[in-house]
């Protein structure tokens, strides 16, 4: 089970009531992170859990290729900007708390640097040798579905008590493509949360229905620079203008799978005797001490 630990934890935050330890420090998102995990754990019951993390949310190979990449984000962290999500200050505090807290369950941590959560995912879930669910509230993660791999979305959009399984055939009724297609899909629709524009004019039918087509980006631009190909004059004229965006923009869509991690290890915890409620305040400190309350 791999987890996209800030989707989680932003949901969290903003899911669960305010609670504050003796100190006055907020730990709703602690709080509700551990009882997504848990829940999650118990339902499922994986045999090794990943809590993927953002060592860079925004890569500089992503903005080299696409300048425009996650780029309203930054630029609401300097306007401040109420619409556009953020990482607010009572959230901010508690990621480290969140980081010792995992630490001391003995959850692995897994994070790269130069890349986000969604590349360390991709990394794991590809050749993983067993089945794998991927935990996120991203879109995005579609694309490393893969039935006959045996890996799957668990899709907390609505909520992890509400959560989708996503498999080949439930994004192929969703979209009307396969999983494999869907960075090439987002690429082609445009995707306003990450600053990607998309193609002019091309929504989600014309994407699936070059997709389904021509296969993938490629074979979309191929197309349109064929004169004797089957492509209709609007869609042709639509990406070659787009051309120089259908260059770059599939690399930055596309989930690494390649990372070098190592050799972690990712088995699930087993489980620890119960502490009386005395002994846990007399050793607690730090975050410990903070949760307690």
């Amino acid at each position: 089970m791999l987890l996209d630990t800030a989707s989680m934890y932003f949901r969290a935050f903003y899911g669960v009531p305010e609670i504050k330890g003796p100190d006055g420090t907020p730990v709703n998102a602690v709080r509700g992170l551990l009882d997504f995990i848990s829940r999650l754990v118990g339902d499922y019951r994986p045999t090794d859990l990943v809590c993927c993390w953002d060592n860079d949310w925004r890569p500089q190979w992503r903005v080299d290729l696409l300048p425009s990449y996650k780029a309203h984000r930054v630029e609401a962290e300097v306007q401040s900007a109420p619409d556009v999500e953020e990482v607010p200050d009572p959230l901010q505090v508690q990621i480290p708390i969140i980081v010792e807290v995992l630490d001391a369950f003995g959850i692995c941590v897994i994070g790269a640097d130069g890349y986000e959560a969604d590349d360390v995912i991709g990394t794991l879930a590809t050749g993983a040798g067993q089945p794998v669910d991927i935990v996120t509230g991203d879109r995005d993660l579609f694309q490393l579905v893969d039935d006959e791999a045996d890996v799957r979305v668990l899709y907390i959009a609505r909520g992890v008590g509400n959560h989708e399984r996503v498999t080949n055939d439930w994004v192929r009724g969703k979209y009307d493509i396969d999983a494999r297609q869907y960075a090439d899909f987002a690429t082609l629709r445009g995707d306003a949360s990450d600053g990607l524009p998309g193609v002019a004019g091309v929504g989600e039918k014309t994407a699936a229905t070059l997709l389904k087509r021509f296969d993938h980006v490629d074979g979309i631009v191929a197309a349109a620079l064929d004169p004797s190909s089957e492509m209709g004059p609007g869609p042709r004229g639509k990406i070659k203008q787009a051309r120089d965006y259908l260059e770059v923009a599939p690399r930055v869509v596309a989930v690494a799978r390649d990372i070098d991690l190592g050799s972690p290890a990712t088995a699930l915890p087993a489980p620890r005797a119960t502490p009386t409620r005395s002994s846990t305040w007399r050793s607690a400190t730090g975050s410990r001490a903070r949760l307690n309350g």
